[in-house]
Formats: structure tokens, C-alpha cells, sequence
């Protein structure tokens, strides 16, 4: 599948190509620092399936693997648009909210569900708007 997508004020935007039975959701708690919310929505693009058009900032942290992940995010908005890693730069994992085509990419996995937040876990009966009440 092929998607478009970027960061939140245009600096940064890609295409790619994609598998739709690839997207996954991480619990890891550094997903959540990051992300600021309870998990991240991710879907892996290869190299030779990913154009990017701007030049992000990348911050490099250290997995609790041991694996050094490249984190790039927008220089100017902050937006987190993908990760790979840092010397073998052959896949990115997109950050599935800055995908135009969000919608359709819905999770078949999630990983690290051991520091899940338990709340995280089924959201069905909280209280639903449709948009931020007053």
C-alpha cells in the first residue's frame, strides 16, 4: 500500500510504500515517554520504499536491548515521524499518526505488553465525545 504523510506544519513529508498486516502498537515505556500517551502506532517501510522530503532532526537513544535507535522528529513543529536504526538504516518505522491514510491502518499486534498501562488495555467504557465538550 502506498502512503503519503508528514509532520504537523509541512516541513517534513514522505511517501512510502507499506504493508498494511504490519502495523503494531508499542507498550514500551519508551514509546510512551515519547510519544506522551500509553502506547505508539508504528508500521515498518523499507529503504527503497521510502522518500522523504525535508531534513529531520534525530535524536539517538539507547534501547533497553541495548540497540541504538534513531528517532527523527520535525525541527520546527516537534512532530516524531519515524525511528530506525542507527547504522543500518535499511528500515523506518513511520509513525503511524503523521500517515495521511491513518485511518486505515489499523493495529494487528501490539509489543511490549508487559509495561502497558493496564488502563491502556481496553478503553470501551470511558465516556465518549465527539469532539472536546465544552
Amino acid at each position: 500500500m502506498r502512503i503519503t504523510g508528514g509532520c504537523h506544519c509541512g516541513a517534513i513529508k514522505y511517501e512510502a510504500e507499506i504493508d498494511p498486516a504490519t502495523v503494531a502498537l508499542c507498550h514500551c515505556t519508551d514509546c510512551q515517554t515519547m510519544s506522551g500517551s500509553a502506547f505508539r502506532s508504528n508500521v515498518p517501510a523499507k529503504r527503497e520504499g521510502f522518500k522523504l522530503t525535508g531534513t529531520p532532526k534525530v535524536y539517538v537513544k539507547t534501547a533497553e536491548s541495548g540497540n541504538k535507535r534513531a528517532q527523527a522528529f520535525c525541527p520546527e513543529c516537534g512532530t516524531h515521524v519515524y525511528a530506525t536504526s542507527v547504522e543500518n538504516q535499511q528500515v523506518f518505522g513511520i509513525r503511524v499518526g503523521t500517515c495521511d491514510q491513518r485511518a486505515e491502518l489499523r493495529p494487528v499486534r501490539q509489543i511490549w505488553c508487559q509495561s502497558a498501562q493496564p488502563w491502556a488495555m481496553n478503553i470501551d467504557s470511558l465516556t465518549k465525545f465527539p469532539r472536546q465538550p465544552g
